[in-house]
């Protein structure tokens, strides 16, 4: 995973665009929207819409995130100082949409409740590095409205009302 930000950037945002096809934008909690290019950094607490366009955005701490095209991806709680040392946090809310995620030093050093990924139906919490993880709020082509999964490698937990569900490596 090569780190797309040098020490003194790493605070300036949340994340930095390093792939966008098509009319993505990203949308503050006060609801303006600003297009978002190659080089673009997202800070905690907009979402990026694709549209019908496609982006990728890299983290601070190698963590990435490929977004499908008709998505809506929230940066909920980011925060990484350089180190795993306990304040670190990924939180983030899929709104629709599809996305896969290769996971950073915050999934792969810090604390197991450190990163999640919340969807409509669920919440997936990270065991594992990669996966691919879809939020379905109508039908989506052959699959029914809800939160689908992947797992490449490492495992991940998905949570809701009626229990938790492991998903290891090559289980949907």
């Amino acid at each position: 995973l090569g780190r797309d930000f040098t020490a003194a950037e790493d605070h300036a945002g949340a994340a930095r665009v390093v792939f966008a096809a098509g009319d993505v934008k990203a949308l503050g909690a006060d609801g303006q929207s600003r297009p978002l290019a190659k080089g673009a950094e997202v800070a905690s607490g907009e979402t990026i819409d694709t549209g019908n366009g496609r982006a990728q955005v890299h983290f601070p701490d190698g963590a990435q995130v490929s977004l499908q095209p008709q998505t809506q991806f929230r940066i909920d709680d980011y925060r990484f100082s350089g180190n795993a040392d306990g304040s670190e946090k990924g939180f983030f809310s899929l709104l629709k949409g599809g996305l896969r995620t290769v996971t950073g030093l915050i999934g792969k050093r810090g604390d197991q409740d450190s990163y999640k990924i919340g969807t409509s139906t669920a919440t997936i919490g990270i065991r594992g590095s990669s996966g691919d993880t879809v939020a379905c709020a109508t039908d989506c082509g052959s699959l029914k409205p809800g939160t689908y999964h992947t797992t490449y490698t490492g495992s991940y937990i998905m949570q809701n009302q009626g229990g938790n569900q492991l998903i290891g490596e090559g289980q949907f």
